[in-house]
């Protein structure tokens, strides 16, 4: 359990580096809001459900 919680974490502060810098950058492009909101949304989706999986994992590690 121990290593699913570390894996989570790492992959929610990967995820959250990539949402800092991806989405400013998309936003400086000419047609990136545009062309990019399905990326971006879905990003947040996948953030949103990461917090949530390491608040849940977190009860279980002691």
């Amino acid at each position: 359990m121990n290593i699913l919680f570390q894996t989570s974490v790492l992959a929610l502060i990967a995820l959250s580096f990539l949402l800092v810098v991806g989405v400013p950058f998309t936003f400086a492009l000419p047609d990136g809001w545009v062309n990019g909101r399905g990326l971006i949304f879905s990003g947040l989706g996948l953030w949103f459900l990461l917090v949530f999986a390491v608040g849940i994992l977190n009860s279980f590690v002691v």
